[in-house]
């Protein structure tokens, strides 16, 4: 059965896209009719051939200021602009307290935080002029869990939560909306490493006791993106299986 066509001529940017919940998140997109640019640190050209449509593969840091000019140049020589954001890209390297250093505590920051307001520096003019925009932006449940070693990590992904709520309230009259995506520990390369007894420990926490796939957290963002979503901005989703529980 073939996808619904909700996101035919519309064109997404997604980071991290070469593997895990990036990939899933490009895959779901490009199935609805999106085209799509998949931005990774290794270049992501297989992952792009694999899927269907017009998909385009960018090499960037997007830790970088740099690196957001090189992928808008890129996104609009191609599509002419872009009407979907989703900053996936992160890394969360456990690092005690006394072995983090500035430069790895900026390291953190300027990944997984500022790579996201570089996003909306570089996109939001665009999806202005046309009065319509989506930027859906990966947090991590982390930020409520009792994790060491996460200091940088946890800074950063609860900033944000809070650059999504700020940036919600500047765009709303242009018609683009800002969510985040609050994610569990999701089964992705990235965390092949996790020690079984950790991911044990995380799923008995859960309502649904069992390790979140790619595809588990891509559903929702593929709904933030959407015009049913349209209503719905300067919110953290909660895709967790049930850690958090409304109280």
């Amino acid at each position: 059965m073939s996808e619904p066509q909700t996101h035919l001529g519309r064109t997404a940017v997604i980071t991290g896209a070469g593997r895990g919940i990036g990939h899933a998140v490009a895959v779901k997109l490009a199935q609805r009719g999106a085209r799509v640019a998949l931005v990774d640190l290794t270049p992501p050209d297989e992952a792009a051939a694999r899927l269907p449509g017009n998909a385009l593969a960018i090499t960037a840091d997007v830790s970088t200021e740099a690196g957001w000019a090189h992928i808008g140049q890129r996104v609009k020589a191609e599509f002419g602009s872009a009407d979907i954001v989703v900053n996936n890209a992160g890394a969360y390297p456990q690092i005690a307290l006394e072995d983090l250093d500035y430069a790895k505590w900026r390291q953190a920051l300027a990944l997984n935080l500022d790579s996201h307001y570089f996003s909306a520096r570089e996109f939001v003019p665009g999806m202005r002029k046309k009065k319509w925009g989506r930027f859906v932006n990966v947090s991590s449940n982390s930020i409520g869990t009792n994790l060491p070693g996460l200091c940088h990590y946890m800074a950063a992904k609860m900033g944000v939560i809070g650059l999504v709520r700020a940036l919600a309230n500047e765009v709303g009259q242009d018609g683009i909306t800002v969510n985040a995506i609050v994610p569990a520990i999701t089964n992705t390369p990235g965390t092949s490493q996790v020690p079984a007894n950790l991911k044990k420990s995380v799923w008995q926490l859960q309502a649904i006791q069992r390790f979140a796939e790619p595809d588990d957290i891509a559903g929702p963002i593929v709904f933030l993106t959407s015009d049913d979503a349209a209503f719905v901005t300067g919110q953290a989703l909660v895709a967790d299986g049930g850690m958090y529980k409304i109280s």
